[in-house]
């Protein structure tokens, strides 16, 4: 007897992870389709808004906070995209940017 409990542990564990991933989907679909309402879409124009929403990033407040190093790459990088470097220049920029920050 005591050697079914870690099979049925394990078995209950999956179940519920399964069961959390869903509602994050569900979440996801439940969003997307009150805001194609609010838009009014039908047919087509629908499908496709509820395809692109549904397969974009989580929202901010989903999304997982970024590290600090990837805050600082995030920043760098937009900057030397205003700038407009390429190549070696770019380079150099980034390498200097991320050593400061």
């Amino acid at each position: 007897m005591k050697m079914l409990r870690v099979p049925l542990l394990m078995i209950g564990l999956l179940l519920c992870s399964q069961g959390f991933a869903a509602t994050a989907q569900q979440n996801k679909m439940t969003t997307c389709n009150a805001d194609a309402t609010a838009k009014s879409l039908k047919g087509d124009e629908r499908k496709t808004f509820m395809s692109t929403c549904l397969k974009a990033a989580p929202a901010a407040n989903d999304a997982k906070a970024l590290t600090p190093q990837q805050q600082k790459m995030t920043t760098c990088n937009a900057d030397a995209k205003t700038k407009a470097l390429t190549g070696d220049a770019r380079k150099a920029f980034m390498s200097d940017c991320l050593k400061k920050k």
